[in-house]
């Protein structure tokens, strides 16, 4: 099932995707869908879309696949490197990410993002899917030199619009081995897939709930293969996940 949320004559909805439409559902969230409201499906193409989530934290994975690591120069890890992104930073399908003047390398990083479907704290790596409501694709956007400049990563990763997420929420989807790709202006720039991780989604999600409790709706970025690069103004980053779809953005 392939969730959206989207606007409509001013009001915030839900939907299910079935082929090209969108039909519109009752619901208030995507955890409680409610009932089909009536039979004019939207084509997706024509909808307004809006993040597939508000979470209340963005927990973010570092180094997760070896080459990326070796492209930065970085030894791969002996366990996750997380950091967080703000709510503030989520920008929906459609938006235009922002470059801040005060950087001049923004990076593009393709991401499987996992969306946490009921609180967690001390998950077992066994039991990881309990948590798990579906997935999402994400734009890790990244001032490099900022993050090179401070070491942390929190500004360099934490501007407006630097978390684009959707288009939708895919609920019923093996993560093990999907491809992950970043197109800029029609140019593939990254092309891995999530079998490659070094922490699969359980590990990762048994190590992040051991330091932090898990929300409804909280995402979890798992890492970004080989090949990130700059973004320009006016360029159109599109990133792309194996049965998910296409999260599109334009920069400026």
């Amino acid at each position: 099932m392939k969730i959206y949320r989207f606007l409509e004559n001013g009001a915030h909805h839900i939907g299910v995707a079935e082929n090209d439409r969108i039909w519109r559902y009752s619901g208030s969230s995507i955890f409680d869908l409610g009932t089909i409201e009536d039979a004019r499906p939207i084509p997706i193409a024509e909808a307004e879309l809006l993040p597939p989530v508000s979470p209340s934290k963005i927990v973010c994975i570092g180094r997760n696949y070896a080459d990326h690591a070796k492209e930065l120069g970085n030894e791969a890890p002996s366990e996750p490197i997380i950091f967080l992104k703000p709510p503030s930073a989520v920008l929906p399908p459609g938006g235009t990410i922002v470059r801040p003047a005060i950087s001049q390398r923004v990076d593009h990083e393709a991401e499987l993002a996992i969306v946490i479907g009921r609180e967690a704290k001390h998950i077992d790596a066994n039991d990881w899917r309990d948590f798990v409501f579906g997935f999402t694709c994400a734009n890790d956007v990244t001032a490099r030199d900022l993050q090179k400049k401070d070491v942390q990563f929190t500004r360099g990763k934490g501007f407006d619009t630097f978390a684009p997420l959707g288009p939708c929420v895919a609920t019923q989807l093996d993560p093990s081995d999907l491809r992950v790709t970043a197109r800029v202006n029609g140019d593939v720039r990254q092309d891995g897939r999530t079998s490659q991780m070094i922490f699969p989604c359980g590990a990762l999600l048994a190590f992040i709930s051991s330091v932090m409790t898990l929300l409804p709706g909280d995402v979890v970025l798992t890492g970004t293969p080989a090949g990130v690069g700059p973004l320009a103004s006016g360029d159109v980053v599109e990133i792309e996940i194996e049965g998910i779809g296409v999260l599109r953005n334009a920069v400026a």
